[in-house]
């Protein structure tokens, strides 16, 4: 099946995805799609078989988000614990996972109607050669692509994720890019895999499972979180429209919590700052005035801000050389 199902939504979904639209809508829906080997058995078929209806019902929510307005979706698509399955599943996983880039490549033309964005989020390096290879050459053939975004995280979990970042963070000190003191939580964010997209609105699990697997633990911590019972493969508009609806509920309390948390990033690091500042002039005594005191700040603030996006400017160079050499590789072969 297509990555990018067409289709319109009949007549009581338009109904319903107007009135929906009428309140506040997430813009960033994240999914772990959970429950293929339960429909596998439920359906008495092959496991395989589960997975690649799980695929199917991806192509048809993606279809659905499209409709709804909903530009950014995330996808949980294998775990790093996944690894730890038998290895007929996990190759089956992999083969399964290089037909359906395999198929997206084809389908380029379609990619570039809608402008969709494919980014894969994860070490990629876990995967076999030929498999990273094909991932890479659809993240960079899609990568300038800016109406629509798919983040499908492979070989992924959160405290991976966060632990590379740190790793990002050491590797950019010891390079003499940044200061110790300018690592913060905002710099963190800027190292993850999902830096080039904001935070999940909306996280919803299927299955029945009310954890949330090491999926976007950083980014998830002000999202509205949905446990639905039904099996991935059974997922309906329905049941996203039911999930939209606890997102619009709890809409106020999320931006409340959002916007104070902000607030609070940007007080933490004043007095980060104004801490570095007076550290800097002891010895050498303080600015004189209150005016002075403003002003060192300031341009400590600014120095820092410089470091922090050569910084950034550079980690970005470094994953992209990392995705266009492996494209590269898989044109040569």
């Amino acid at each position: 099946m297509s990555w990018i199902k067409e289709g319109e939504l009949n007549f009581l979904e338009r109904i319903a995805a107007n009135i929906l639209k009428a309140g506040p809508m997430p813009k960033h829906v994240a999914f772990i799609m959970d429950g293929n080997r339960r429909f596998a058995r439920k359906k008495n078929m092959d496991r395989q078989e589960g997975h690649t209806q799980g695929f199917n019902k991806l192509a048809e929510t993606l279809r659905w988000c499209k409709h709804l307005d909903i530009q950014e979706v995330t996808v949980y698509a294998f775990s790093i614990e996944n690894f730890k399955r038998t290895k007929d599943e996990v190759d089956g996983l992999m083969e399964l996972a290089k037909q359906k880039f395999l198929r997206l490549l084809e389908e380029m033309d379609n990619l570039k109607k809608h402008e969709v964005c494919i980014r894969v989020l994860g070490d990629l390096n876990m995967l076999p050669l030929d498999l990273q290879q094909i991932i890479a050459k659809a993240v960079v053939a899609t990568k300038h692509h800016n109406k629509c975004f798919l983040n499908v995280c492979f070989a992924y979990t959160s405290r991976y994720e966060i632990t590379n970042a740190v790793r990002e963070m050491a590797w950019g000190v010891e390079s003499g890019l940044i200061k110790a003191s300018d690592i913060s939580e905002l710099l963190l964010s800027e190292c993850l895999y999902s830096n080039n997209s904001p935070n999940p609105d909306l996280l919803i699990r299927t299955s029945g499972e009310v954890r949330l697997s090491d999926f976007l633990l950083w980014q998830t911590s002000h999202s509205c979180v949905v446990f639905q019972s039904v099996l991935w493969p059974e997922y309906t508009f329905w049941n996203l429209c039911e999930a939209i609806i606890q997102y619009q509920l709890n809409h106020k309390s999320i931006q409340k919590a959002r916007d104070l948390y902000q607030d609070q990033q940007v007080l933490q690091q004043l007095e980060a700052d104004r801490a570095c500042v007076a550290e800097l002039h002891q010895g050498n005594g303080k600015p004189s005035d209150s005016k002075q005191q403003q002003e060192a700040v300031q341009h400590y603030t600014a120095c820092r801000e410089e470091r922090v996006q050569d910084f950034l400017q550079e980690l970005k160079h470094k994953r992209d050389l990392f995705f266009t050499n492996l494209s590269s590789q898989a044109v040569s072969t």
